[in-house]
């Protein structure tokens, strides 16, 4: 793991010493090798759980995944934020890179952990270089409250898991992910009587990650406020950081108390609906985004609290699809914001007159949004429903009124930006090949992973 991981950390120094005019080249394109390095780690014996493994740092079918995301996406991020970066002097360009380099880093790090609590600490120093980039480059004056509701709501939800863990390190003398999944049979013996509040303690942390509808009051505010590059690894891994940490943690604390469980799948199942709902009515495109992420964020968290095989199979794979196509569709309302400097849904009408290919591009990212085949969207969304209509046949109400609500909201959004009479006002400059490149690049995994999605359906396939 080390071979990604060291590569990504030297971008930190490389950026700080690269002159001026070959800086964003040479990173984007040394972080595009790093990406097609990462592809090797796919290649994975499958008889065995965890690989490369050493003390501290493995992979396993479910890290490698995310893991791919994270080094494919950051080099998207700097190609996003080229303009951005144009009128920042260059003490500030390099500062933005590192932080950048930092976040990547970081989260390399946190999905290859195998010990909870080094897990934790990397989990919460992701925080650090995310809170940096919107408070610093956020667009507005209200990035300050948006960097503060992003900070306590993680730092709250965070310390009853810290306490749980080192309970947890207390009672059984270590913390490593492996041990536990091998002792997994006696853990369920000796905690039939787990307290619902170390229970709740232990999953409160990704539930506000993810975020749960309930929860989720920081993500909008995060995500409007963010530059480009922020509101790209907010929606494509920090939301997955909650996912993940949801797969690793819950098989620990099996059977799980139904009077805190039902209340959480209600409100999952249910904030499907309701941020659905709230898209229909955003006149923000990036704040229609963000709730959009909230709502198939539900999906995800329900599926992995029933705890079956194709539930989690459906989590994994949804969240690699939606990490993709959120990150694709903050980048193509960045391109109009970039032009128009509003992201106010009415005031921008008819773009299809004046860029018909990125017309395009918006028709094919909003059909993946809708989980249309030939999507892994549409694979993902299916094992989800599925596995809820097992779980409770009353479930396929809200989540076929939440499909329909998403393709409402989503269909309202491509008509709403690119039909209609054209604005005079924008002077709209051509669209470049660089934009047409980032979004071919984040259409290419999403075709490509339809011919073999167990590559990304984790253990449980």
């Amino acid at each position: 793991m080390l071979k990604i991981i060291v590569p990504t950390l030297i971008m930190i120094p490389m950026t700080l010493l690269l002159k001026p005019l070959i800086l964003l080249p040479i990173l984007i394109s040394y972080s595009m090798l790093i990406a097609l390095l990462s592809l090797t780690i796919l290649d994975t014996p499958m008889i065995m759980n965890y690989y490369n493994t050493s003390t501290f740092l493995s992979t396993d079918t479910i890290s490698t995944p995310l893991i791919i995301l994270s080094c494919w996406l950051f080099p998207l991020m700097i190609m996003a934020s080229h303009n951005h970066l144009a009128q920042e002097p260059l003490h500030q360009k390099r500062l933005f890179l590192v932080s950048l380099a930092t976040l990547q880093s970081a989260l390399l790090a946190t999905f290859t952990a195998s010990d909870f609590i080094l897990f934790y600490i990397l989990f919460e120093t992701t925080l650090i270089p995310t809170l940096i980039i919107i408070t610093r480059w956020g667009n507005q004056a209200e990035r300050l409250r948006a960097g503060i509701y992003f900070l306590f709501y993680t730092l709250m939800s965070s310390l009853p898991l810290l306490i749980a863990l080192l309970h947890l390190f207390n009672s059984y003398g270590s913390s490593s992910m492996k041990l536990f999944l091998l002792y997994q049979p006696l853990l369920n013996e000796t905690n039939m009587k787990i307290s619902p509040m170390l229970w709740l303690a232990f999953l409160l942390a990704f539930m506000v990650k993810l975020p749960l509808y309930g929860l989720h009051l920081w993500l909008p505010k995060a995500h409007v406020e963010a530059p480009i590059a922020g509101s790209m690894v907010l929606a494509a891994i920090l939301l997955k950081l909650g996912g993940y940490g949801l797969i690793r943690i819950s098989p620990m604390l099996y059977p799980h108390p139904q009077m805190l469980l039902y209340p959480l799948m209600v409100l999952a199942i249910w904030g499907i609906l309701m941020t659905s709902s709230i898209c229909l009515r955003q006149t923000d495109l990036k704040a229609l985004i963000a709730y959009s992420s909230v709502s198939h964020m539900g999906l995800v968290a329900a599926a992995i609290l029933t705890q079956t095989p194709w539930g989690l199979t459906g989590a994994m794979i949804l969240m690699i699809a939606h990490g993709l196509t959120s990150s694709a569709l903050f980048s193509l309302a960045n391109t109009n914001y970039e032009r128009t400097h509003t992201r106010t849904l009415l005031l921008v009408r008819g773009l299809q007159l004046a860029m018909p290919l990125m017309s395009t591009w918006w028709l094919l990212i909003s059909l993946t949004n809708m989980a249309l085949p030939p999507s892994i969207n549409l694979i993902g969304e299916l094992l989800i429903i599925t596995t809820l209509f097992n779980w409770s046949p009353f479930t396929i109400l809200l989540t076929g009124l939440g499909t329909l609500i998403t393709a409402s909201y989503t269909l309202y959004m491509f008509l709403t930006t690119q039909r209609g009479n054209f604005s005079t006002q924008y002077l709209l400059l051509p669209t470049q090949t660089r934009e047409h490149l980032l979004m071919m690049l984040h259409l290419l995994p999403l075709g490509l992973l339809i011919i073999k999605p167990t590559l990304i359906s984790g253990l449980f396939t």
